[in-house]
């Protein structure tokens, strides 16, 4: 009954999307996804407007997460990455006609500092204009990933004419290949193609994009023709629209891992050998293939494989894949016991008249969260620890880290917001504060202090050695649970071509794409 319910609305929605909403004119597309631009600040919803292609940053990501020249044409430092000096890009017109200055992106980047970053601001102690075409900076401490923190959207440099009073957001002027022609905040941004652009000119002249909020909407407007392109797809819309001649769809691996956030600061989980046992109980094989209906996408450590450096081969004896469910599932259950963690008649365990049950929070932005963290409770029930799972918003795991309140939560950690690993880790693994999207109340001397030694040395045989010392440390410690590597799930109607998935999530990569003849 529930199925033919489920069905019923599916074609209903269907019919409603066909009847309602017109053909795509020939010269425009519509891309549709969960996010919601909430408003034009960089600060906040710049992530949108760069995946837009409205804004731009000094430095871009290419598909191997190497660094780039963006708006700045090259990059410098002295020998021990306290001093950085950027030479911009020659005749890059922002969308209002003005000429991009030095100090331009000085105004921009001084605002930019001043709001929320996902990186340490107090690193830099000086920022200044050195010349026309170049910008400096001076750290209070070596940090060999600097330029990586220039490629993040909260840094897009957008044209002094944007500021209005109190340095707030006007009106949104960047130099990417589309400027915005309407903004309907949260559920629209329309944009249309600059003309004077300094990279290689966009081929469509319009774009729109529409903020679906369920993953079963977003597969209908694609199917019936009322998306062109289609992001953050369940596993059941894409066998759905696999079976449709008139659809493509792309599967890729992103540097994205979804993972356990744990608040090792919480009673139950200060004892190494709980956060073990939780992270033994998993059955990850059986949830990627069970719920995402991938394989071959299990987490046995944070980092996945396409982030090579930091992805450290594992020895047969770390590696998860060497014992089966069954005997991962009995060391769980011995470790909680050496824990002191007794197990009763009612199928839990208790330890001091206290019963072993944790609350997890997730989210509905990523649609497969709520049904992976229902396997969670399922396996974790298995060797006796009792979770409750709660949907929020995504707003609710950085509030329970800053107010101590987060015992668990499932997330989907996207590394790629600072592309440079290190920049990640100094961020949110070199001290007990941790962050917002990484570890809570968790304390290891070691790795805060190779974590600092690796963002100074020069010597890439000591910089490898320190990365492995660094990870060998966290997948013991398990301040974090590694469960699944991300796969994105994404679909195109016919009429686009040359469609490209950026494995940075940085661009929704429109410019390069065309329009089918005749569409």
């Amino acid at each position: 009954m529930q199925i033919q319910l489920i069905t019923m609305l599916a074609l209903v929605t269907c019919l409603m999307l066909s009847a309602c909403t017109p053909p795509q004119p020939a010269n425009k597309i519509t891309i549709s996804g969960p996010f919601e631009p909430v408003n034009n600040d960089p600060a906040s919803t710049g992530y949108m407007f760069t995946r837009m292609q409205v804004l731009e940053t000094l430095v871009e990501v290419n598909n191997l997460g190497q660094l780039v020249p963006g708006l700045a044409s090259s990059w410098k430092s002295n020998s021990d990455f306290t001093q950085w000096e950027f030479t911009l890009r020659a005749d890059v017109h922002f969308h209002d006609g003005a000429l991009m200055t030095a100090n331009a992106v000085y105004k921009s980047l001084a605002v930019a500092f001043g709001k929320p970053t996902p990186f340490p601001k107090n690193i830099i102690s000086d920022m200044e204009v050195t010349s026309d075409n170049t910008i400096a900076f001076t750290l209070n401490q070596s940090y060999r990933p600097f330029p990586s923190l220039l490629s993040n959207y909260t840094t897009a440099v957008v044209a002094p004419s944007s500021f209005g009073k109190f340095n707030r957001i006007k009106t949104l002027a960047g130099t990417g290949p589309y400027k915005i022609s309407h903004f309907e905040p949260p559920h629209n941004i329309s944009t249309t193609r600059f003309d004077n652009y300094w990279g290689e000119p966009a081929h469509i002249e319009n774009v729109e994009y529409i903020t679906g909020h369920r993953s079963e909407t977003r597969a209908l407007m694609v199917r019936t023709g009322q998306a062109d392109i289609v992001y953050n797809l369940d596993p059941a819309s894409v066998t759905m629209l696999r079976s449709n001649n008139n659809v493509n769809v792309f599967s890729d691996r992103i540097p994205r891992t979804t993972l356990i956030k744990l608040n090792s600061g919480h009673p139950f989980l200060t004892d190494v050998k709980v956060r073990q046992a939780l992270s033994l109980a998993l059955d990850r094989e059986s949830i990627a293939r069970g719920v995402m209906r991938t394989p071959n996408i299990a987490a046995d450590q944070l980092f996945g494989p396409n982030i090579r450096q930091w992805h450290v081969q594992l020895t047969p004896d770390e590696t998860l894949k060497k014992i089966s469910a069954a005997q991962a599932k009995q060391q769980a259950s011995d470790l909680l016991s050496d824990a002191g963690w007794a197990l009763a008649d009612d199928g839990y365990r208790y330890k001091d008249g206290a019963r072993l049950a944790l609350n997890m929070i997730t989210y509905a932005n990523r649609p497969e969260l709520i049904t992976i963290a229902t396997a969670i409770q399922d396996q974790w029930a298995q060797i006796g620890v009792a979770l409750s799972v709660h949907m929020e918003n995504v707003s609710a795991i950085p509030s329970g880290h800053a107010d101590g309140t987060l015992e668990t939560a499932l997330m989907a950690r996207n590394f790629a917001n600072i592309p440079d690993p290190l920049g990640i880790m100094l961020a949110d693994f070199s001290t007990i504060k941790g962050g917002d999207w990484g570890p809570m109340n968790w304390r290891n001397d070691t790795v805060f202090s190779n974590l600092n030694l690796l963002s100074r040395t020069t010597n890439d045989e000591t910089y490898n050695r320190l990365i492995e010392s660094v990870m060998s440390e966290i997948r013991r410690d398990v301040p974090l649970i590694p469960v699944m590597y991300y796969v994105q799930q994404t679909a195109t109607s016919n009429r686009l071509r040359n469609f490209s998935f950026d494995p940075y999530e940085r661009s929704f990569r429109v410019s390069q794409m065309t329009i089918a003849p005749n569409q």
